[in-house]
């Protein structure tokens, strides 16, 4: 039984989340030729404090392009 996660940034529609879902399930059942029914698939939502790059969270790097983009008008 394939079990994927999906980590995403808050902010997705439900449609979104859908397709991502029904798009990953058949790309899974396809190239390892096991039901629909047996594949499991995990959305986890992070918000903006929660997700890091570089040790930099994604509110910080938006805080950052807001104010970049404030200096040049």
């Amino acid at each position: 039984m394939p079990i994927i996660e999906i980590h995403l940034m808050t902010g997705r529609t439900v449609e979104q989340k859908r397709d991502v879902a029904g798009a990953m399930a058949l790309a899974v059942q396809q190239s390892l030729g096991v039901k629909l029914e047996s594949i499991r698939i995990l959305i986890t939502e992070h918000g903006a404090e929660e997700f890091s790059v570089a040790g930099v969270t994604a509110g910080e790097r938006n805080e950052q392009a807001a104010q970049d983009a404030a200096r040049k008008g």
